[in-house]
């Protein structure tokens, strides 16, 4: 059956049954759009300038030929199709598009029954991971398999071929979401940075075994400082890292994780271990076992050991201020079961303390609690009243010091009063505690008992008003709280775990000026403060809030921890902080403490961050406490030029005359590549600080090279956010 070549375009639609030529005809629009099945069942839909068909079993089109079928088109400037066969072979400008592969060539041989084929000269994308590249030849294995050979791979948008992989032969498996790699050389800016015989990655984010991109660089304790992982993906819900750590001054450290999901069990294991530290001559070592287990859906246990080998473990091998400033490791095992009006917990817990060798008085060690049982009961009845209850039996224990039992029980009764404009809750409550200690203590058997009354208050008023061309809401929110307590004598109570509430906003509230059970306060004081809002009504920006508050004391102090005097007025100092979003731009905030006898601030907080758009953050801060500290911070992140960005912090204590952390970073984003560096010093010791360099050529798509200064920059800079990670970058595929 011939058409006439002067047909501007025929569309036929073919299916699989032997009688071709009998089953021509033409669908109705709703059939076209109708979801078919590939394979048997899948129609083949052919427009083409010219369509003929020289036997009943094979149909060939010229000129501009698109050929569909569910779930794969062809496109060519020639093309044959073997309904028979169910078999398909073009040529010239040919491209062949599945939902996970797009590709192009010039000699396609394609089989439809089980996804065979080849293709020569092919140029092929990736949509689902961006990824694209070419090859002298491809072979299709089936459905889900195929092998390029003489290939190239990179996720960098077309035109663009900062950096690819160059391989002898690659394998695509979509069923797995797995590519492999033989003979691949990585070349970045056409230079050849890494070869290996083999590498996989992944083809989307789903977790895969294998190793990770490795991590290097240097620091000023340890020296070059290299590490490979190796992550094995055991099943969905537990897994495990090896990480060697190669330290040029130090020695080979091994490492290695393992978490897990179950149904009631869940946990992270980490262990490292430095056989031999050529610096100090013996083993060093950190180990780190959390795991819980659910008993029921009300009640879990679990545990926490938490040790290394050496106080200097953490400031030898981290670099991160939050974690070589870490003084006590928590070692503990517990049972938490909670209801919906009461809950229970039995807890054994110890503390490794790590001592600073500079550090004019060591760390004093904190108790054990061998072990601790605590309850707490909580219920409404009556016309709003509010029981609550609070109790404790814990065992203290430590080498050097008294040892001792404490029994505690804390019930309150209280009935919060409120309206749409105020509130008022007055509470009554009973502290009992009762103490057997050891021998060594001045008396062995301590009870005590008090009540504590408090009654806290509150009022709101707010009003609209206009400034400019902008509308506001004021409130004025004033705040009264009272408390009283009678003095008892608790100077032979030991103190196990007990310390003077930092004073704040949030303290000046509470019952108790102390945290623990140790020390309850002789009260008969009265809080006052005030607080005012100013909201912006078209944004619910809260361009200002000013609050001011101070205590005032009926009576004198003498309840106290040992060696710390009574205070000396019958008030605290004022309290005012002060704080906004004072544009789209600037958020600020402040705090004063100011000693009302001697006129002067005690302490102070200042904050301002700038924050104007992706990319460009400035923050500033300045904290003074009287006779302990005095520190600027600044940092920021900052773009210097197209592409590229500045990180920097600078925290200085002028009380120590010490750099507590300086940081200066860049980073260069090429699109589909990034580039970024750091240089740290951190101050470990009271009279010690260590430097470190971190470079890291990050990828799209394949991983990092170097070492990773992304956690440490984070945590440095508030705000931080990786350039790559601002702004949209050109999708691979986008030409196709």
């Amino acid at each position: 059956m011939s058409f006439l070549p002067g047909l501007a375009c025929t569309v036929l639609l073919f299916t699989a049954c032997p009688a071709v030529a009998d089953s021509l005809a033409l669908k109705s629009d709703a059939e076209l759009s109708s979801p078919t099945v590939a394979g048997e069942a899948g129609p083949m839909f052919v427009m083409a300038n010219e369509i003929e068909s020289s036997s009943p079993n094979v149909v060939v089109a010229t000129g501009n030929v698109e050929a569909r079928q569910d779930g794969q088109n062809f496109f060519a400037d020639w093309l044959l199709y073997d309904t028979s066969r169910r078999f398909v072979e073009a040529r010239g400008n040919v491209r062949m598009e599945q939902p996970t592969l797009l590709v192009s060539g010039d000699t396609l041989k394609f089989n439809l029954n089980d996804y065979s084929g080849e293709l020569t000269q092919p140029v092929y994308s990736l949509p689902v991971q961006n990824g694209r590249g070419h090859a002298e030849h491809i072979e299709f294995i089936d459905a889900s398999n195929s092998t390029l050979t003489d290939a190239t791979y990179t996720t960098c948008p077309v035109g663009n071929d900062d950096w690819y992989l160059q391989v002898g032969e690659l394998d695509l498996d979509k069923s797995r979401q797995i590519g492999v790699a033989h003979n691949a050389t990585l070349r970045f800016l056409d230079v050849p940075i890494l070869y290996t015989p083999w590498i996989d990655f992944p083809l989307n984010d789903a977790r895969k075994s294998g190793v990770l991109p490795p991590t290097f660089g240097t620091t000023e304790r340890s020296g070059i400082d290299l590490m490979v992982p190796y992550y094995l993906n055991l099943a969905p819900n537990y897994d495990a890292t090896l990480y060697p750590r190669l330290l040029s001054k130090r020695g080979l450290m091994l490492g290695g994780e393992f978490r897990y999901l179950l149904d009631e069990f869940g946990g992270t294991n980490r262990v490292d271990l430095l056989a031999n530290d050529r610096e100090l001559d013996r083993s060093r070592w950190d180990v780190v076992l959390d795991n819980t287990y659910r008993i029921n859906a009300s009640t879990r246990v679990g545990m926490l050991y938490n040790r290394v080998s050496d106080d200097d473990y953490f400031r030898d091998f981290s670099n991160q201020a939050a974690i070589t400033s870490v003084s006590n490791l928590n070692q503990e095992i517990w049972l938490i079961t909670q209801h919906r009006n009461w809950s229970a917990e039995l807890r054994a817990q110890t503390f490794q303390t790590l001592q600073d060798s500079t550090a004019v008085t060591p760390i004093v060690e904190p108790y054990s609690r061998l072990p601790q049982a605590r309850l707490s009961m909580a219920d409404t009845f009556g016309p709003g009243v509010e029981f609550k209850l609070e109790a404790e039996a814990v065992h203290f224990a430590h080498d050097s010091l008294i040892e001792g039992t404490r029994v505690l029980a804390y019930p309150t009764l209280r009935m919060p009063l409120v309206s749409s404009f105020g509130y008022i809750t007055p509470q009554i409550g009973w502290s009992s505690t009762y103490y057997a200690l050891d021998d060594s203590a001045p008396e062995q058997r301590i009870t005590r008992n008090l009540p504590i009354f408090s009654l806290d208050s509150g009022i709101a008023f707010d009003r609209p008003f206009t400034l400019g061309d902008a509308a506001y809401s004021q409130t004025l929110e004033p705040r009264v709280y009272y408390v009283y307590a009678p003095y008892r004598d608790q100077t032979d109570i030991p103190v196990f775990d007990t310390a003077q509430l930092d004073f704040g906003y949030a303290e000046m509230f509470t019952e108790n000026q102390f945290i623990g059970g140790d020390r309850v306060n002789d009260a008969n004081q009265l809080t006052v403060a005030i607080t005012s809002r100013f909201t912006e009504a078209a944004t619910g920006y809260e361009r200002l809030q000013v609050t001011l508050g101070q205590r005032y004391y009926f009576s004198s102090q003498q309840v106290t921890l040992p060696g710390v005097a009574p205070r000396s007025s019958n008030s605290t100092d004022m309290l005012i902080a002060a704080s906004g979003q004072v544009s789209r731009d600037w958020y600020v905030a402040g705090g004063w403490q100011y000693d009302t006898q001697n006129g002067a601030v005690v302490r102070q907080n200042l904050a301002a961050s700038y924050r104007p758009g992706a990319g460009r953050v400035v923050n500033v801060g300045y904290n003074f406490i009287e006779r302990n500290t005095e520190q600027i911070d600044v940092s920021a992140q900052w773009p210097l030029a197209r592409r590229w960005y500045g990180m920097f912090r600078y925290n200085y204590s002028y009380y120590d005359n010490k750099l507590v952390e300086g940081l200066a970073g860049l980073e260069y984003n090429g699109g589909c590549w990034l580039l970024r560096g750091a240089v740290q010093r951190l101050a470990t010791k009271d009279a010690e600080s260590t430097d470190s360099f971190f470079i890291q050529l990050e990828l799209n798509g394949l991983g990092g090279i170097g070492s990773n200064p992304t956690s440490v920059l984070k945590q440095s800079v508030p705000g931080y956010r990786p350039s790559n990670e601002l702004f949209s970058t050109p999708h691979a595929n986008e030409d196709y």
